[in-house]
């Protein structure tokens, strides 16, 4: 499994990459590995949209289950990767990079100070599978 330090985790499996105001939103190695063979990717949001951290914002459909991914943070949606729409399998080769899901302007950047560090995912995840 892949953790990446510069990451920011929740316990739903969601990843975040803060830059500045903004915010870069996927699901993780452990997420997409536990889902297996990613066959479709759903945006159920839009830009400029206005939501809550816990809101879904995309639904991801694996031979072996179907799970709803979540804000870890609030704000308004700047941005989706419509690539996923032909190309979901990229989530399991690439959780971290171009499997990216929304962009999020945060409107309160010191919630992110409250999500998982790489190492407190990494125990979490650990835990889950014992």
């Amino acid at each position: 499994m892949n953790y990446p330090a510069d990451l920011k985790y929740s316990e739903n499996d969601e990843w975040i990459r803060i830059e500045g105001n903004t915010g870069t939103i996927g699901i993780t190695d452990f997420a997409q590995d536990q889902l297996s063979d990613v066959v479709f990717v759903e945006i159920i949001v839009e830009p400029d949209e206005d939501l809550n951290q816990g809101d879904a914002c995309a639904t991801v459909e694996s031979v072996k289950a179907a799970a709803d991914v979540y804000l870890p943070v609030g704000g308004t949606i700047t941005e989706l990767n419509e690539d996923l729409l032909d190309t979901p399998e990229l989530v399991n080769s690439d959780p971290y990079g171009e499997a990216w899901m929304v962009k999020i302007e945060l409107s309160d950047p010191g919630v992110a100070d409250a999500l998982l560090s790489a190492d407190a995912y990494q125990k979490h995840c650990e835990e889950r599978l014992v």
